[in-house]
């Protein structure tokens, strides 16, 4: 009875650590590392450990949006406060509950015109996070082949040429294109995406005119910082993350969510 019991316990065990180690739905397991952030006040480390995290391998959708204002009255277009979300909040949905006309072309495609506060509403709805600006870097610093390749000057023009073309009036289905090398499908080139730190890099607004060691990434000498002043996608992104307030939307913007990998034996 005891060999049994023994058996028994040993095969489910494996069973259940085998699934807590597999990623929920729709999320990759990223494996933590290294990479060197764009930009630094010169007294940080030039590398930034990123420990193992989950990250979706979509945007979060329209038709996931959808579901969440149905069941939080509150993040409807016409009952958020401005406070949490600008006038353009939704504002290509025809309605708090109505994607309009073109609901079929749209349902899938990535959500956007939400602000960072709605977003982080969405993820807590979902028991999840926005991932932190290093977690993002880390990912979208992947190729198609390589894990990290932000130092290699094709990939680099190639993001630069996703960056340039202009966004469609209908944004195409999320998993369009190929994914990354961590599986991870339109980190560029489809929309622009709130991280969960996104100002971190940042002085405040009403600290400007103070002298920061920040100071000098709002002027045209911010890339003298940078211990990878070749990378100019980076810039882009970082330059547009400091134009940002929590409450702001645009047609560009959107996001997707992060988990903490948790008692996971690696």
């Amino acid at each position: 009875m005891k060999f049994i019991t023994y058996v028994f316990a040993c095969f489910f065990g494996a069973g259940f650590l085998h699934a807590r180690q597999t990623p929920p739905d729709d999320m990759v397991k990223v494996e933590g590392g290294v990479y060197i952030p764009f930009y630094n006040s010169g007294t940080e480390e030039a590398e930034a450990q990123v420990e193992t995290f989950y990250i979706d391998k979509y945007h979060v959708t329209n038709q996931d949006f959808l579901d969440f204002v149905t069941e939080n009255p509150e993040w409807r277009k016409s009952m958020v406060k401005p406070i949490f979300a600008d006038e353009g909040y939704l504002k290509h949905w025809e309605g708090d509950l109505n994607l309009g006309p073109d609901t079929g072309e749209i349902r899938n495609s990535p959500v956007t015109n939400i602000s960072w506060f709605a977003a982080r509403a969405y993820a807590k709805w979902k028991n999840k996070r926005l991932p932190t600006l290093d977690e993002w870097e880390f990912a979208a610093s992947a190729s198609e082949y390589e894990p990290v390749a932000s130092r290699d000057s094709s990939f680099v023009r190639k993001v630069l040429t996703l960056y340039g073309q202009p966004q469609p009036e209908k944004l195409p289905p999320v998993g369009s294109g190929q994914p990354n090398y961590h599986g991870i499908y339109n980190l560029h080139g489809q929309v622009w995406e709130w991280v969960e730190n996104f100002n971190t890099v940042f002085i405040t607004g009403e600290s400007r005119d103070g002298g920061g060691t920040n100071r000098q990434f709002y002027c045209a000498a911010g890339a003298a910082a940078s211990p990878d002043t070749e990378n100019y996608a980076a810039f882009i992104r970082f330059a547009l993350r400091g134009s940002l307030e929590a409450h702001y939307t645009t047609k560009n913007l959107g996001f997707r969510l992060a988990q903490d990998v948790n008692n996971e034996i690696q």
